[in-house]
């Protein structure tokens, strides 16, 4: 019988598909409604410290330095009260084998494809996560195809995805562009089909588990250098599997360090928008993953996503474009590292972070990445200037995403803006309530609500009461 092929057909077979090309029935973990066991699944699906450790050290990754970026931290205390200015270090993950933190993700995808038999690997992804696939495929002798969203419907794509596009084919990737919209999906559900291939997907259990030795190893690092752990780590927030990886290592590790989530604001541009999809400078840690991920994390590419932020996240700040590129150019010309805007996002975070920091203490931007051709700030403020983007020196806080794009006078005027965690904490609880439909609240799903946002029982309870739901 052939099997239906349009968009409806396949998002009709879409939890059959998952759940044969990811070896895992999330069935297993359901409660019939909005709760399931996250740390059940994370324990029988996937892989412990250790051995997550072993199988990274097959393929060369992890045990990536850590830099203490001296020059900046001078910089940030020339504009902190007296007393402040905290030391500023950096994890640099652009020494793994594709030059992210990803490769840690990639790595145990791939490991796990591998060991149950899966002849290759499919990721959709636009990001660094394609290339980190691709080279850890080839390292095992798996196929690879790399679904990418690109362009918009102009056929014009962004330089940086076009730069990533190129690095997955080096590693001997086929990829497959695409337009901006729902075929993304529909399509790599047809490959997955069509293939047998694994999905190698960002949000499985064992994907987040691959990160947690990031922040394990950072913890370890510290206290071997600085005989205790960072005051506050900062992440570049997108869809949530950074964060919420490095907090789990961090807690395995026994580290009390704030956790603060970093992303670029663009707020007003949808990134499904054909019109607003290159109307941003880069691609990633932005708020247009970062809070729609946050608040309904089980969007992604399986039926229950291992990537839950709001778990982990102590605070929640977002940076402006502008300042993301001016970091990246004083990353360069005062620390001598040449990185990419992603990362670059948590240091922009952090310089602000750091003023209001004793300076004694000690902040740490979790992440790097390469930085290429398509990554620079050149083509990237060259192609935003094509696409009607106003580019001028001034106050980033007057930066209207899609419209203009600041960079700052001087170091003064980067600025933080704080994101209301508890504003995003009832988003959460309204969209479970929605989706799943439920019409009373159980107390398993009620002690759920609690550990999935990061709240208390009164939170629960106020939001619900709001919601006019029965508990």
């Amino acid at each position: 019988m052939t099997k239906d092929k349009s968009f409806e057909g396949l998002m009709a077979r879409k939890g059959e598909i998952m759940k044969k090309a990811v070896g895992i029935d999330y069935d297993t973990f359901e409660s019939g409604s909005i709760a399931f066991d996250y740390e059940r699944m994370m324990r029988e699906t996937g892989y412990s410290l250790q051995e997550i450790e072993s199988i990274q050290r097959e393929t060369g990754v992890g045990n990536t330095p850590i830099l203490e970026l001296k020059n900046l931290t001078k910089l940030a205390r020339k504009f902190a009260p007296s007393g402040k200015g905290a030391r500023i270090f950096v994890k640099d993950e652009a020494s793994n084998p594709s030059g992210s933190f990803k490769a840690r993700r990639a790595a145990t995808a791939c490991y796990h494809a591998q060991k149950l038999g899966y002849k290759g690997v499919i990721a959709a992804t636009s990001g660094n996560y394609g290339a980190a696939v691709a080279s850890q495929a080839a390292m095992r002798g798996l196929k690879c195809i790399i679904v990418q969203e690109c362009y918009d419907s102009r056929g014009i794509g962004q330089p940086e995805i076009v730069e990533k596009a190129r690095k997955c084919e080096a590693f001997g990737a086929e990829v497959l562009q695409l337009t901006v919209g729902p075929e993304l999906f529909s399509t790599f559900l047809m490959l997955l089909e069509e293939t047998g291939f694994f999905n190698a997907s960002l949000y499985t259990p064992f994907g987040i588990a691959g990160v947690e030795t990031l922040g394990y190893e950072l913890s370890m690092q510290f206290r071997e250098r600085e005989g205790r752990d960072p005051d506050v780590v900062v992440v570049t927030n997108a869809g949530g599997g950074n964060l919420t990886g490095t907090a789990r290592g961090l807690l395995k590790a026994g580290a009390q360090s704030q956790v603060v989530g970093a992303s670029v604001n663009l707020k007003g541009l949808h990134m499904a928008s054909d019109t607003q999809f290159n109307k941003k400078s880069f691609t990633t840690g932005h708020t247009g993953f970062g809070i729609p991920f946050s608040t309904w994390p089980d969007r992604s590419d399986v039926p229950r996503s291992a990537a839950r932020p709001l778990r982990y996240m102590d605070r929640y700040v977002t940076v402006n474009q502008g300042s993301v590129f001016y970091m990246t150019e004083a990353l360069a010309q005062l620390e001598g590292i040449e990185r990419g805007p992603a990362g670059n996002t948590a240091l922009t975070a952090a310089f602000k972070i750091a003023q209001e920091l004793d300076k004694d203490e000690m902040i740490v931007v979790q992440e790097t990445e390469y930085t290429g051709a398509g990554k620079h700030i050149q083509p990237q403020l060259t192609f935003a200037k094509e696409n009607g983007i106003e580019i001028k020196i001034g106050d980033p806080i007057e930066e209207i995403p899609g419209e203009n794009i600041i960079l700052p006078k001087d170091p003064s005027y980067i600025e933080i803006e704080e994101v209301d965690l508890d504003k995003l904490k009832k988003s959460y609880i309204k969209k479970c309530i929605e989706n799943f439909k439920v019409g009373k609240v159980t107390e398993e799903d009620f002690k759920f609500l609690e550990e999935d946002s990061k709240s208390d029982a009164k939170f629960v309870k106020n939001v619900l009461d709001e919601l006019g739901v029965e508990y």
